[in-house]
């Protein structure tokens, strides 16, 4: 480990974090879209001049564990004092469109310590539908305006050129102006904020922490490994189509254990795919390295280090690497969740009281918006708890974030005040969880209706395919999504007919974008989690609370 004192170590460290978290607070309470300024779909982060992940916030995995790549990206553009680059071009550094990353040199005495990134995603970044999450894209042109890296402030100048055509190709513009100004402050803040360590420690001290908090890290993830039985461990799941037909795509995964390195080889997983759940290698890398997070210590400082020890391989043109111009936005939010469970599931042996049963497996996706311009268009975007797997320690979680994303909801007030929409439930599914020594979580129910013409867009997932138990668990049950259409007497897109409560309604597939009338109602039912362990060995005081539970409901 670097010479640096165990005492001295653990400050900075905390310091750094702290630098991170404060850009996320600079950059939910500067934004204006109810998509970060509420459900907080954004993450910041903190990097060393070689442009190493140094301290993260603890904000959404998927968009944490894939930052390197954009860094790494910018790099080979000599960034120089007073630049912020923008980005979310899926294929140079990005994840998928809708995530707009940015990136700024910090320096101090005319020389580059770090950088400070943020990344958040807008509510709409341009394509062929309001809030750019089409079902049906067949290739990345229709999802979007696509960014390379490119000098948006250009040595302390703003490119207004190149502002303006990015809010040329969006809807909302003035929201977007906003919420790029909130990134940009995000990132001043953390500038500051290195300033003042380093005013308060010296620039050696500071550089020699940078160092410090990687190798503790490092060295605390390949103990944990080392702890682990070596071994090659393998599993297999599938995604349920990928917006162009409904044939299963497969997943595979073998991770090898090796002493205290951890090889992650993706060979048998399909080739990309029409549809747009591919997803870039860097959201594939992101999954790995939150499931390795989790199984191992959570609380191991999460930056550059903890990712060293471990290899990840993936085919190129396979849908976890894609060729361009392959579609990818379902690719970060579904695609990843499935890459989270399979690489659970192969670690299950390995490590069997710290691997939950599955959890919900998807974000459900939800998007609302209207083709409407100008002041009265508008763009919601959303992502619907659900079930968390049980686990060997206790029940799952209802209705929570699981797996790569960390969002909160968007509240209610907010929702109506902002947007042409009426919550007509939002409550818990009931015997939506898995039975097993522990339950799994239960899914949600959450049901809008649209007051105005608007498209309506789903990308979910464990719609057929139940999130499974674990140790003689049974499964959770899968989601559903229905849309109720005002004076609809027959479905001309083919979907299944059901009666749902009083009126008829329609089940509408897990990738589905349809424009709908004023008056339309979509409700969302969010997959529960699969128990653990046998439901006979369920103890009587959770049995009489089930019970009690059962009639309060």
């Amino acid at each position: 480990m670097t010479d640096i004192d165990a005492i001295t170590l653990e400050i900075m460290r905390t310091q750094f974090e702290s630098v991170a978290e404060e850009m996320g607070q600079v950059l939910v309470s500067s934004s204006y879209s109810p998509n970060i300024k509420e459900r907080r779909d954004c993450s910041t982060a903190l990097f060393d001049a070689e442009g190493r992940l140094v301290a993260q916030a603890e904000h959404i995995p998927v968009h944490l564990g894939a930052m390197p790549d954009a860094v790494q990206t910018v790099l080979e553009y000599d960034p120089v004092p007073g630049d912020v680059f923008v980005l979310n071009d899926p294929f140079d550094g990005g994840t998928h469109l809708p995530d707009v990353t940015m990136v700024s040199p910090l320096t101090v005495d005319g020389e580059i310590l770090g950088y400070a990134v943020s990344r958040a995603h807008h509510a709409d970044v341009g394509g062929m539908t309001p809030g750019s999450m089409p079902a049906g894209a067949r290739e990345i042109y229709q999802e979007g305006l696509r960014i390379p890296p490119v000098r948006l402030v250009d040595a302390g100048v703003q490119n207004d050129d190149v502002l303006s055509l990015i809010l040329a190709n969006v809807r909302n513009s003035g929201e977007r102006r906003a919420d790029i100004r909130a990134q940009i402050a995000a990132n001043e803040r953390g500038g500051d904020r290195l300033s003042d360590l380093v005013a308060d420690h010296g620039k050696d001290r500071v550089v020699t922490a940078f160092d410090a908090v990687l190798d503790y890290s490092r060295d605390r993830v390949t103990a944990e490994l080392r702890a682990l039985p070596d071994g090659t461990y393998h599993a297999r799941d599938v995604l349920e189509g990928d917006g162009v037909t409904d044939d299963d795509v497969p997943i595979e995964v073998s991770v090898t254990i090796d002493g205290d390195s951890m090889y992650v080889d993706f060979d048998g997983t399909a080739p990309q795919v029409a549809g747009n759940v591919n997803a870039p290698l860097a959201v594939a890398k992101s999954a790995v390295y939150f499931a390795v997070r989790s199984v191992t210590d959570p609380e191991i400082p999460p930056n550059e280090g903890c990712y060293d020890p471990i290899e990840v391989s993936v085919p190129d043109g396979s849908l976890l690497n894609p060729s361009p111009p392959a579609a990818v936005v379902g690719g970060n939010v579904e695609t990843s969740q499935r890459v989270t469970d399979v690489v659970f599931s192969a670690l299950a042996d390995a490590a069997p009281e710290r691997v939950p049963a599955q959890g919900q497996g998807t974000m459900n996706n939800l998007t609302i918006g209207s083709r409407t311009g100008g002041e009265g268009g508008f763009t919601y975007y959303e992502t619907i708890g659900g079930g968390f797997g049980g686990r060997a320690t206790g029940d799952g979680m209802d209705g929570v974030q699981v797996g790569m994303t960390n969002t909160l909801n968007t509240p209610i007030e907010a929702l109506e005040a902002e947007y042409p929409m009426v919550v007509e439930a939002y409550s818990l599914r009931e015997n939506s969880g898995g039975r097993g020594r522990h339950r799994g979580g239960l899914g949600l129910v959450r049901s809008l209706t649209v007051e105005t013409d608007a498209t309506v867009s789903l990308l979910t997932e464990r719609r057929r395919v139940a999130p499974k138990g674990i140790a003689g668990g049974e499964d959770g049950a899968v989601g559903k999504n229905v849309v109720r259409v005002p004076d609809l007497t027959e479905d001309d897109d083919g979907d299944v007919s059901e009666s749902v409560g009083d009126e008829e309604a329609f089940v509408v597939g897990s990738k589905v974008t349809r424009e709908v009338s004023a008056g339309t109602t979509v409700t969302i039912y969010t997959p529960g989690g699969g128990g653990y362990g046998d439901p006979a060995e369920r103890s009587r005081d959770d049995i009489e609370r089930d019970r009690a539970d059962e009639k309060m409901e």
